[in-house]
């Protein structure tokens, strides 16, 4: 029988806390959260493994430390709404739960989208609402929101998304940039995002979140 409790530590101590991740309660998530439960059953046995993890239907579960280091920089506090972008099965948004208010997690695949709710359910979160809708457009009715994880890679990201974002508030976003990709956060300030490096890491490109290409002959 699989030891997934001890396998939490290991990922703690072996992929988190030596990547810069000091914030207690980020740290106390990560321990804490059944990561297992979150993937489809046949990928339980590597969900632990330092790598972004194909769950199917073009969707990765970022690599723990990615993750741990986008929520980390996100400074989220407990009187916070939070988008979740791209959430896959509900990971990510299970892990923001345990800091935030309450998170509205967006997933465009249907059959993904239902699992992450029955999921969620089922690891006794309560506090995220999972939504069935393309990932560039939000959940605008919802927000605006204090802080944005968009959990995979995007070439750029939509105005629609910005928009959603409070004055004040904060964006983590993974920048595909030929083979290298770069976390940057960002602050919306006066009505615009100024964004910042933080760290390299990799994940495939989003649907919706790709530069359009000019036609030319």
């Amino acid at each position: 029988m699989t030891d997934f409790a001890q396998r939490r530590t290991v990922m703690v101590d072996t992929q988190v806390r030596p990547s810069d991740v000091t914030k207690f309660p980020v740290i106390q998530a990560m321990l804490t959260i059944p990561r297992e439960e979150f993937v489809p059953p046949a990928k339980r046995a590597v969900a632990y493994s330092g790598e972004n993890l194909d769950i199917g239907h073009g969707r990765v579960l970022l690599e723990p430390r990615t993750l741990a280091k986008m929520v980390d920089a996100l400074d989220i506090q407990p009187q916070d709404l939070v988008l979740d972008l791209a959430c896959g099965y509900g990971y990510s948004s299970a892990v923001i739960s345990r800091m935030a208010e309450a998170v509205v997690a967006i997933e465009d695949h249907e059959e993904m989208s239902a699992e992450a709710e029955r999921r969620l359910a089922e690891a006794g979160v309560f506090n995220v609402a999972v939504l069935n809708a393309p990932l560039a457009e939000g959940a605008p009715k919802q927000g605006p929101y204090d802080a944005i994880l968009i959990g995979g890679a995007v070439e750029e990201v939509p105005g629609a998304i910005i928009d959603q974002l409070k004055e004040g508030g904060r964006i983590a976003a993974l920048f595909s940039e030929g083979r290298l990709g770069v976390v940057r956060i960002g602050h919306r300030l006066n009505g615009r995002v100024n964004w910042r490096y933080a760290f390299n890491a990799h994940a495939p490109v989003l649907a919706g979140f790709a530069k359009e290409r000019g036609f030319s002959l």
